[in-house]
């Protein structure tokens, strides 16, 4: 990796923007000069979870190359608005630029803060004057396409910063319960309904309400639900490739192996961590 010392900012965003374009030009890449707006949207959505995936593998090398691949993105959403007259690269970072000016009076102006909780409030405040004739709602500002952990947990910040919320950790605790006994009442109540019955509809709801409650536990105890989800899927990939390794040890199929030797197996990767 290039020593940051030594690159100049300026000429290498300059450099990618320049590369973007001629991808995107006449005598380009077809697969480059064909994408859209749209058409882009997933990349965006893989890109930043790959960046996140960089941050916890702890290696410096691996985080600046998925950065540049998200910021590739970014490029390329601006080519495409620059071509259709909307706007560039530049007022992209003309525009967070003033963003965070603005919203750091008490840094860039003569607001006086002196905590963290300041800072964010103030930053609620400047936010929410931004916004003021777009936005009718609380709850207006969250992105609809987010995903649903992450979604739940914004619309519950939202609403608690105008008083909708409980007062103390027992309170969404008591909810978890409550949302848990009426899924397992009705569970109970109905004869193993399928997912083409009516039934599976009020199944699903009360799943639901039993997530957006455990969310709630999330933030009010500061833990993102969806990156502790995250940690919980990467357990679980680690520990059944362990079951895998070992059943290819001994020369065993999967298919072959009892729930009891695998549980087995499970623990012993536990064990492991």
């Amino acid at each position: 990796m290039s020593n940051p010392k030594t690159i100049s900012i300026e000429p290498a965003l300059e450099r990618l923007v320049t590369i973007m374009a001629r991808l995107r030009g006449n005598n380009g890449c077809p697969w480059d000069r064909e994408q859209t707006h749209q058409s882009l949207k997933p990349c965006v959505i893989e890109e930043t979870y790959e960046v996140v995936e960089a941050i916890d593998s702890g290696r410096p090398d691996k985080l600046c190359e998925e950065l540049g691949d998200l910021l590739l993105q970014i490029v390329f959403h601006a080519q495409l608005a620059s071509e259709n007259g909307d706007f560039g690269m530049g007022d992209v970072i003309n525009g967070i630029s003033e963003k965070l000016i603005r919203r750091h009076p008490h840094v860039f102006g003569d607001t006086k803060v002196t905590s963290v909780s300041g800072v964010i409030e103030n930053w609620d405040k400047i936010k929410q004057s931004e916004f003021t004739a777009e936005r009718k709602s609380v709850l207006d500002g969250v992105p609809k396409d987010l995903p649903a952990l992450m979604k739940a947990e914004k619309l519950q910040s939202k609403a608690a910063k105008v008083g909708f919320d409980w007062g103390n950790l027992e309170g969404p605790l008591k909810k978890v319960k409550e949302e848990f006994g009426e899924f397992e009442e009705l569970l109970q109540s109905e004869k193993a309904p399928s997912p083409d019955s009516p039934e599976w509809d009020r199944l699903e709801d009360e799943f639901g309400d039993i997530l957006f409650a455990l969310v709630n536990v999330g933030r009010f105890m500061k833990i993102n639900p969806e990156l502790a989800l995250l940690r919980t899927n990467r357990k679980f990939v680690n520990r059944f490739h362990y079951i895998e390794e070992e059943a290819t040890a001994a020369g065993k199929e999967l298919t072959k192996m009892g729930l009891e030797e695998m549980d087995l197996l499970w623990e012993a990767a536990k064990d492991r961590e």
